[in-house]
């Protein structure tokens, strides 16, 4: 899973020459317009990795918005990428007891915000948006922070977490197309609950915060 990820965050700065989320025209609110999505179903054939799930109409590849900060409870942890979804949904299913357990509500679909990437793995904040901070703070892996905000832009990824490869290589090619620079992190928002859902019919959207 390393590659196309790493590439966001590293490839893309280089071949940019103007400076996950973004825009080429900025837009208070959550943007208008966008380029037509593409048909993300390649076939990567047996041996190759597989592909995610085709766009609706109406999803979102490079669409404009602006992220509002928002309070969450997160959990912190570094995997490598063959254990990332495994990972991941046990930071949920975590979170998801100590939000039981407090009687708090998500304010809001999961979200990723991935820190770092390498080839071998990546640093993130698996987290619930809350609408304020819990009244007795958290303890030893949760913590409490504040997502982060600005222009960004939107991609939705329909399919599994292992297909996701082939969206951000069409996400990089999109930003080298556009020039567009991308800030160190991206944010992956889980429409879909990744606990309960199926893991092959996850429906994510991708959000690139721009410089």
């Amino acid at each position: 899973m390393s590659k196309p990820r790493c590439c966001l965050r590293l490839a893309v700065p280089i071949a940019m020459s103007i400076g996950l989320i973004l825009a080429a025209a900025a837009s208070p609110a959550l943007a208008q317009g966008a380029a037509a999505p593409p048909v993300l179903n390649l076939d990567k054939g047996p041996l190759g990795p597989p592909a995610p799930s085709p766009l609706k109409p109406g999803d979102a590849f490079g669409e404009t918005v602006t992220l509002p900060e928002r309070t969450i409870v997160f959990m912190k942890g570094h995997t490598n990428w063959d254990a990332a979804f495994d990972t991941l949904t046990d930071a949920f299913k975590s979170l998801n007891e100590y939000l039981d357990k407090q009687g708090i509500k998500p304010n809001g679909p999961f979200i990723t915000i991935y820190t770092q990437t390498d080839d071998t793995g990546f640093s993130f904040q698996a987290a619930a948006p809350v609408a304020s901070a819990p009244a007795n703070p958290p303890k030893g892996d949760i913590a409490v922070g504040t997502a982060p905000g600005g222009k960004a832009l939107k991609f939705v990824h329909r399919g599994s977490y292992d297909a996701m490869d082939s969206t951000y290589e069409a996400i990089t090619n999109y930003l080298d197309d556009k020039q567009l620079e991308a800030k160190d992190l991206f944010i992956e928002e889980y429409t879909t609950d990744p606990v309960k859902t199926d893991p092959n019919s996850l429906v994510i959207n991708v959000f690139v915060p721009i410089k």
